[in-house]
């Protein structure tokens, strides 16, 4: 019987390593074509939940700090085979986009390119997608002028005081206001008579979420008592990881102000990894792989990547078993929709520093991301199309 359970174990683990890493290569476009992947494959195709299981778990995993589309599938994982089906999901899904992302750093940063023209191609891409990203999220975030009001604050105080701890402070105080505005907000009953159970013990949970937050304060204390090199890199990825409200795109501000200023990487090696980040499939958050690689090589790739999912991985299994409840909570609905109006805000600066500002530096340079952001939001062509038009029209820019 033992055998038999182990057998089963066993063949639900490859199959979701089969799966997994099979999306890892195939899936473009960003967290929500992400969702739609998911769907298709776990859902329709395979039938590994329920639909009424899955909008619930995409709740949950928007509801939580980290890459929304990397949670859903740590969490499909957990449901079809525990802890260890989570873990397996997630390499399937991270290592093809991790892999390629520090095999472009070392090449960048070995061969000298980042003067390239079709290195400032990648950085006009970056401006398209964030561009883009920021129309989606604003629609859908700010449909009122209270959370409208919400942005325009974090714009102002995102550009006018630039320090590490400015995305923190403007996140927890848009969650405060929220809160008091939106405490009373009607929840959607629709979502409300979902209830799905996890295999996850409320013990277990309970130890995830004291090692999020034991992390988050003794990582900092850790880095200044120590002065070690490796251990600042872990700090700096595993606190952008737990604080990014919105997908990966949000990660950018952070990483920008933890690693540019410092002097870990130029701008330019910054945004160039940016642009390549949109080439390849998987999650945006793979690109702390890139920048681990270029401060450290591979191994600082992989100990990157490790830290920046961390958080992800301690929170879903951490809520898992609570959220039924808390997503019932007016007063946690309100709190979230003003962090997320907020996080709108924190785009619109980014989008303006570093990202225009090193990047659009001439009308031409205008002209042609106008170009690309038509092919992107116009014509509907897929991301890795842009990428590649970008780069081969950033090196013609540049004869």
């Amino acid at each position: 019987m033992m055998t038999d359970k182990k057998e089963n174990t066993l063949k639900s683990l490859l199959e979701i390593l089969i799966v997994s890493t099979r999306l890892g290569f195939t899936s473009f476009g960003g967290p929500i074509a992400h969702l739609g992947y998911f769907h298709e494959e776990y859902i329709r195709r395979r039938k590994w939940m329920d639909e009424k299981s899955y909008a619930d778990l995409v709740a949950l995993c928007q509801f939580l700090p980290g890459p929304a589309s990397s949670q859903v599938g740590i969490g499909i994982g957990v449901m079809r085979a525990g802890v260890l089906g989570g873990i397996v999901s997630f390499l399937g899904f991270t290592l093809p986009s991790v892999i390629a992302l520090i095999i472009f750093a070392l090449l960048l940063h070995n061969f000298g390119l980042t003067d390239a023209g079709w290195i400032h191609g990648l950085k006009i891409v970056a401006v398209v997608v964030v561009a883009h990203a920021i129309l989606g999220m604003a629609k859908n975030l700010t449909p009122d002028i209270k959370r409208k009001t919400i942005a325009l604050f974090a714009v102002v105080m995102t550009l006018l005081w630039q320090t590490a701890f400015t995305q923190v402070g403007i996140i927890l105080l848009a969650g405060f206001v929220g809160f008091l505005i939106y405490k009373h907000h009607t929840l959607d009953e629709k979502s409300d008579d979902v209830h799905v159970h996890f295999p996850i013990s409320h013990r277990f949970a309970v130890i995830c979420l004291t090692l999020f937050f034991g992390l988050l304060i003794a990582l900092p204390l850790l880095r200044e008592a120590t002065n070690l090199h490796w251990l600042a890199m872990f700090d700096s990825f595993y606190r952008s990881g737990s604080l990014v409200f919105g997908g990966g795109h949000v990660v950018l501000p952070l990483l920008e102000r933890e690693f540019v200023p410092t002097g870990w990487l130029s701008e330019e090696e910054f945004l160039a990894g940016y642009g390549a980040a949109q080439a390849v499939p998987g999650p945006l958050f793979t690109f702390a792989a890139y920048i681990g690689a270029v401060i450290n090589g591979w191994q600082g790739g992989l100990l990157a990547t490790v830290a920046i999912f961390l958080p992800a991985f301690l929170l879903i299994l951490g809520t898992l078993p609570f959220w039924n409840s808390l997503r019932r909570n007016p007063k946690i609905k309100g709190a979230l929709m003003g962090v997320n109006a907020a996080v709108v805000g924190i785009l619109i600066a980014a989008l303006y520093h570093p990202i225009w500002t090193s990047s659009i530096l001439s009308a031409i340079d205008f002209a042609f991301a106008a170009v690309l952001f038509s092919m992107l939001v116009f014509w509907k062509l897929p991301p890795w199309v842009i990428v590649v038009a970008g780069a081969f029209g950033g090196f013609l820019l540049s004869l």
